[in-house]
């Protein structure tokens, strides 16, 4: 079974998942970072594949993502780095990238990749669901993969319900429709969009992404799905903090005030 159904199966609220840009701070900072996230007990993780032009992301991924790149970072080098991570890590992994680099890579070498690592699933936030569908859906079942879709407030309800038929995994609430960042609360919009989408009954589990760095934002987020998403707040603290155990620490500790 898929690592990311066996977390969900197993665990229905309060899931932390992490994301982290690959090469960063440090190129063969990568592997260093995952272990750190595992062994501090974070359930999922994320890991960004640096690309030139990531329009979802705000200017703290950005930046990391600029970095790695001018560090050397690439998909076969992120490849060649977690050839052997499966000996010590166990927790689910996703990667998260524009579709550029992947098609460069070749969709189905990356597919095959993807297995090979121990990768379990992929989110694409520029791949249009009817693309999706049409191109490359049949590659990922395939392969086993989880193509995990973003929805908005502005998402319709047809469109959400079509992602929740043809998708698994879980489905990524952005919190608002605006590129990723930290915020210190979700204002009664936000979360009224939170509760509209809990109330629909979809058979997909949801974790809320975009803006949550404190006590308050995970919470909320927790309250109205499995889980939270943290990417810019702990990228910061990569950054920042001189080790990624340090970082670690630092945002758990953020998350209890």
């Amino acid at each position: 079974m898929n690592r990311i159904t066996q977390l969900f199966d197993a665990k229905k609220n309060g899931i932390l998942s992490v994301y982290f840009t690959a090469g960063y701070p440090q190129l063969e900072d990568t592997v260093r970072v995952l272990k750190v996230l595992e062994a501090k007990g974070i359930e999922l993780v994320e890991i960004g594949i640096p690309f030139s032009d990531p329009m979802a992301d705000g200017p703290v991924i950005q930046e990391a993502s600029t970095q790695a790149l001018r560090n050397g970072m690439s998909l076969k080098k992120l490849f060649e780095q977690l050839q052997d991570v499966r000996k010590e890590v166990k927790i689910p992994i996703i990667f998260m990238g524009y579709l550029n680099p992947i098609m460069q890579f070749g969709f189905e070498a990356f597919c095959r990749k993807c297995v090979e690592v121990g990768v379990d699933g992929m989110i694409i936030p520029d791949l249009p669901f009817g693309d999706y569908m049409s191109d490359f859906k049949a590659l990922t079942d395939k392969y086993n993969l989880k193509t995990i879709m973003l929805i908005t407030p502005e998402t319709t309800e047809e469109r959400i319900r079509l992602i929740d038929e043809n998708t698994e995994g879980f489905i990524y609430m952005v919190s608002s429709a605006a590129i990723t960042g930290t915020q210190k609360s979700f204002n009664e919009v936000k979360q009224a969009y939170f509760r509209r989408i809990d109330a629909m009954g979809l058979k997909n589990p949801r974790m809320i992404g975009f803006g949550i760095s404190n006590k308050e934002t995970f919470e909320t987020a927790t309250a109205n799905a499995a889980g939270a998403i943290i990417g810019s707040k702990f990228v910061q603290l990569l950054g920042s903090e001189p080790t990624p155990e340090q970082a670690v620490d630092q945002l758990l500790e953020a998350l209890k005030q």
